[in-house]
């Protein structure tokens, strides 16, 4: 099976105009740390969107794409638009505790807009992907289902997960966007980007991606479905700000195991077949 780096962005963007319909029609109190109404409370939630985890995609795919136009100056602006993403990574640009849209939050746009552009005016690049790759994808789609239609702006259980009910006088499952969504998706992105990256930078970034994904999806759906059915009262640390504590010990571990089966893939793909 392949897949285009323009379908990964039309996912990112299918995210993006559900946020700005369900935060323009859901009353702030029924989401999550926002206090805009109406379309303007929706574009906030979108802008803060696109910084992250959008920024944190834009960054790898600008540069492929940059990469395939080969001109200086899609490489510079390729760069550039690096550079303003990762602004994302300062503290305080995005906080989980206030998230509506603030001035700083334009500068990593400026830099999805610069790697969309890129995107755009580069020749499409296929990504060849495996089975695994495939079953991975369907599993963190499956799990992430509740996540999806909550971004919808309803709730379902689907026999399934918790969702609406309640919990300490709110929803178990809030409705609008949830970081563990956004680990699903880096998650996702990440195994693309490990089968279309060349270069060692790359893979260790996808490594890393996909550590800090499948952590941070998996501690949200622990809260919200195991910890919130009251099964457990033991909790996964959070794992969205770099910090000293076992999720981010599994994040790096991720990242090592991945890594490690890549070069090991990669390296046996570039032995010499020995002459009979």
């Amino acid at each position: 099976m392949t897949i285009s780096t323009r379908a990964v962005w039309a996912a990112y963007g299918a995210v993006t105009t559900a946020i700005v319909v369900t935060y323009a029609r859901v009353d702030p109190a029924e989401l999550y740390h926002v206090s805009g109404t109406g379309l303007p409370g929706g574009l906030s939630r979108a802008l803060v969107y696109l910084n992250f985890p959008v920024a944190l995609v834009a960054v790898p795919l600008g540069l492929l794409a940059a990469g395939r136009i080969g001109t200086r100056v899609a490489q510079i602006a390729g760069i550039a638009a690096a550079t303003l993403c990762a602004v994302v990574v300062v503290p305080g640009v995005v906080d989980q505790g206030d998230l509506d849209a603030r001035w700083v939050n334009v500068l990593p746009v400026l830099g999805v807009a610069i790697a969309l552009a890129l995107e755009v005016l580069a020749p499409t690049q296929h990504i060849r992907v495996g089975r695994g790759t495939i079953a991975a994808w369907i599993a963190l789609g499956l799990v992430s289902l509740v996540w999806i239609t909550a971004d919808l702006g309803f709730h379902a259980t689907f026999g399934v997960f918790r969702a609406g009910e309640p919990w300490h006088g709110s929803a178990s499952v809030h409705l609008g966007h949830h970081h563990g969504l956004d680990g699903a998706m880096l998650a996702a992105t990440a195994l693309a980007l490990l089968a279309a990256s060349r270069r060692l930078l790359s893979r260790v970034y996808a490594s890393l991606m996909l550590g800090y994904g499948l952590v941070n999806c998996i501690q949200d759906l622990w809260t919200e479905q195991v910890m919130k059915r009251d099964w457990t009262t033991h909790e996964i640390p959070s794992a969205l700000n770099p910090t000293l504590n076992g999720s981010w010990l599994a994040i790096l571990l991720v990242a090592a195991v991945t890594m490690a089966l890549v070069e090991t893939r990669d390296g046996a793909r570039r032995a010499p077949v020995a002459a009979p």
